[in-house]
């Protein structure tokens, strides 16, 4: 079930909301599992008794860490759960890459299993793996109630795309959530404004996208118009998503962290992945780079760590090479910025962001095909490989088409809008943004459901991961 339909809109949410405001504060977990798991079941309901298995599993071991704490034992069981998660995600997500690149090397034809991918396995996994790694270095108390930790791994809000919620982050919240007025009116604002994000614009610029890879008129400027409109697709779609899952949370007494901070204003590499899926880069800064040795540790090591994390992220993306590539090609970025020139960037003013720019259009070309050959098909286009004239007609077309959304989103990716509201709010038309506030807030409700009745255009990108 997508949060951007009418099913999830107009009939789950608000019976969800019912229910749960109505249910006593001892049931209120078991109400959000039990939903949980049926919005999940509306898409993948065989992968519900996996789902259900892992919870089992993870609720055991952390017991049993906990249990024999300081002991050898504590360390098989913490080994047990990693090996189930990890091997539930390698069996469902990578197995066919690895048969078919076996197939590749070895010249054999092994069948493929051709295993349908469960969806949210990547987010899922890591947040009950962060929950059994964390009772383990006693960062955080077992979890003795099944429901709760149920609730957690299952939490619909944001159990499909992230944000990636560590268990130590809201392990208070499970136990004990504040509810207000105030807070349910926070969180309704963020959802609405990520639906709009996602429904409006990422699903506008995809619109674009396929156009572009339909077309049979390509020419570079149109290569180049795919990358921007791409890479800001994806950003509205992920960063929408993410909206809406804080929103939710708020208005169940959740508190998630932000996942986005307006990355394409980055003046460096490294600065853009602080502000980029932030939840992801902090889970492996903390339990595969620091477990490494980090940075304190000898030139050659401190190679092997980066490059290590980086084919993770690449690889943890999708099973395919040009995911492996994306997530290298940010590894050598950082390294060169780490060790040659990361010191000189921020003298460059305004280079320093066409660099940052320039490297994220790259990089979410290879990001956004379907394998490396397409990859590399579409980065020769964009630098006239083969021919190709600079302007046609399909670019020209789709240029003007779809110029106001594009120029909508450049803006919408900085802080120019949000900076403005915060301006005027401190100055007597704060009276005046309180009264249309609602209003404007109805309004994209209204124009989304539009969009959503249409039936047009709707995925979420990071539902293949």
């Amino acid at each position: 079930m997508l949060f951007s339909s009418i099913p999830f809109l107009y009939y789950f949410l608000p019976i969800v909301l019912i229910c749960y405001f109505l249910a006593p504060k001892c049931l209120k977990n078991a109400v959000l599992l039990v939903f949980s798991l049926a919005f999940y079941a509306w898409g993948e309901p065989r992968y519900v008794f996996l789902m259900a298995l892992t919870i089992i599993v993870n609720y055991l071991m952390g017991l049993l860490i906990d249990k024999y704490q300081g002991k050898r034992l504590s360390k098989l069981f913490l080994l047990i759960s990693c090996v189930f998660s990890l091997g539930s995600l390698a069996y469902f997500k990578y197995a066919d890459f690895f048969i078919a690149n076996f197939n590749r090397v070895t010249g054999l034809n092994v069948k493929l299993l051709n295993i349908a991918l469960p969806i949210g396995i990547s987010f899922y996994t890591f947040q009950i793996l962060s929950y059994t790694i964390d009772v383990y270095h006693r960062n955080t108390p077992v979890q003795k109630s099944i429901v709760a930790l149920g609730a957690y791994v299952t939490l619909f809000p944001q159990l499909i795309a992230g944000p990636i919620v560590r268990y130590s982050d809201v392990e208070r919240e499970l136990r004990e959530r504040y509810h207000s007025f105030d807070k349910v009116a926070d969180g309704i604002r963020r959802f609405i404004i990520g639906l709009s994000k996602k429904v409006i614009i990422a699903n506008s610029l995809g619109e674009m996208c396929d156009a572009f890879k339909l077309s049979d008129d390509k020419s570079v400027l149109f290569y180049w118009l795919f990358a921007v409109g791409f890479s800001l697709q994806i950003y509205f779609d992920f960063s929408g998503y993410s909206d809406m899952a804080i929103g939710l949370g708020k208005i169940f007494g959740f508190n998630f962290l932000e996942n986005f901070n307006y990355p394409f204003i980055s003046k460096s590499i490294t600065e853009f992945w602080r502000r980029w899926h932030m939840s992801l880069g902090s889970w492996f800064r903390d339990y595969v780079y620091i477990p490494m040795g980090g940075n304190r540790v000898g030139k050659l090591r401190l190679f092997v760590n980066i490059f290590t994390v980086w084919f993770l992220t690449g690889f943890w993306h999708g099973a395919e090479w040009n995911f492996i590539v994306w997530g290298l090609f940010f590894g050598v970025l950082l390294t060169l910025e780490k060790f040659f020139y990361g010191k000189h960037l921020a003298k460059l003013k305004v280079l320093n962001h066409i660099y940052v720019l320039f490297a994220v259009l790259i990089s979410f070309v290879i990001f956004s095909a379907s394998n490396m050959g397409e990859a590399m098909e579409y980065l020769g286009g964009m630098f006239g490989y083969g021919n190709l004239p600079l302007v046609s007609k399909d670019f020209i077309y789709n240029a003007i088409s779809y110029a106001f959304i594009i120029a909508l989103a450049i803006i919408g990716s900085t802080p120019i809008v949000k900076d403005l509201y915060n301006k005027l709010k401190e100055t007597k038309c704060s009276v005046v943004l309180n009264v249309l506030e609602l209003p404007v807030l109805l309004i994209l409700l209204f124009v989304v459901t539009a969009y959503l009745a249409d039936g047009s255009f709707n995925p979420f990108l990071y539902f293949r991961f």
